[in-house]
């Protein structure tokens, strides 16, 4: 659930097609005369949009990649034959005013961005309310767009007459007041957003619009987006080292000698009695005792060699006497 309201609100405010990514400009500026037809151009590419994602994500592992951009084609074409059927026979009138575009939707950026950047690698669900969202957010700018045009340039609001149509802006029926119309709008949101970002809120999750493309992005030295990207990029780059068979061998002969040094190691070595450990230190303490006695003993005994010398020297005394 967390992730289809996440989808939703993608679609709807954080990445909006025509307010944020300014995408599938043409239907936006050509089809907004009114707001009845920015709604029905809305709610068609809506349908095609969130079926499309749906079968394509099905199809994803079918589908091979050589050619998916055709194999895109040929799906999102097939639901907008059938979407223009439908107008054809229950709503003639809206089919006629929207014309070529309807057709055009198969080569809407919009779809196949969504299609090639999402759909191809999500699951069936989260894709088909991925659709859903941009298809909803799309729908509510064409519809917001054409109130304004409407309202301004004839003084109607979807078909009911405001004021007289003396009063009305002509130019903003026409096509350059479609650009105005936009660009008011576009400014209106950035106004709004420089206010959050002033008072302290956090308006990063407005107008991100990131879709990795980070080759011709000028800000793509201090994305944080742009260096998780290049972070396998620099992996696959790094080459394996060559290995020959003698450095294998020698590899596996030392992992083999640590092994056998930590089994070493982790031996419990064998438990001596305390008493076994004393009585051979009680022994040799014993044993030196007795070495200092004899050796204060032979210091005290004059050595033979000394008792003769002395002997002499009294008999040689003797004799002179």
């Amino acid at each position: 659930m967390k992730q289809i309201s996440e989808r939703l609100y993608n679609g709807i405010i954080k990445e909006n097609p025509t307010f944020v990514l300014t995408l599938g400009m043409c239907p936006t500026l050509a089809v907004t005369t009114s707001a009845m037809n920015g709604l029905g151009m809305g709610l068609t590419t809506c349908a095609v949009l969130a079926l499309s994602n749906l079968f394509i994500s099905l199809l994803r592992k079918v589908i091979p990649d050589k050619v998916r951009i055709p194999a895109f084609i040929v799906i999102v074409a097939s639901f907008v034959t059938m979407v223009q059927l439908l107008l054809e026979a229950y709503l003639p009138a809206l089919n006629q005013s929207l014309g070529i575009y309807i057709p055009l939707i198969v080569v809407n950026c919009i779809i196949l961005g969504r299609a090639e950047s999402y759909a191809y690698h999500n699951p069936p669900i989260p894709s088909l309310f991925d659709g859903l969202g941009m298809g909803l957010g799309f729908t509510g700018a064409l519809t917001i767009l054409g109130i304004f045009r409407e309202f301004i340039g004839s003084g109607t609001f979807f078909g009911n007459r405001v004021f007289p149509e003396e009063y009305g802006v002509t130019i903003f029926v026409l096509a350059p007041g479609a650009f105005f119309v936009l660009a008011a709008l576009v400014a209106v949101q950035n106004y709004i957003k420089a206010k959050m970002e002033a008072k302290g809120k956090d308006t990063s999750k407005i107008g991100s619009g990131c879709g990795m493309n980070c080759m011709g992005c000028p800000e793509a030295k201090g994305c944080s987006k742009a260096e998780k990207k290049a972070e396998p990029e620099e992996k696959a780059e790094e080459k394996p080292e060559i290995i020959t068979e003698a450095e294998s061998k020698a590899k596996a002969e030392e992992k083999a000698e640590v092994k056998a040094e930590n089994k070493k190691s982790e031996e419990p070595k064998p438990e001596v009695n305390e008493e076994a450990k004393a009585e051979p230190v009680e022994e040799a303490k014993d044993e030196s005792e007795a070495e200092s006695k004899e050796d204060t003993k032979e210091e005290k005994k004059p050595s033979s060699s000394n008792s003769q010398s002395i002997n002499k020297k009294k008999n040689k005394g003797k004799r002179r006497k």
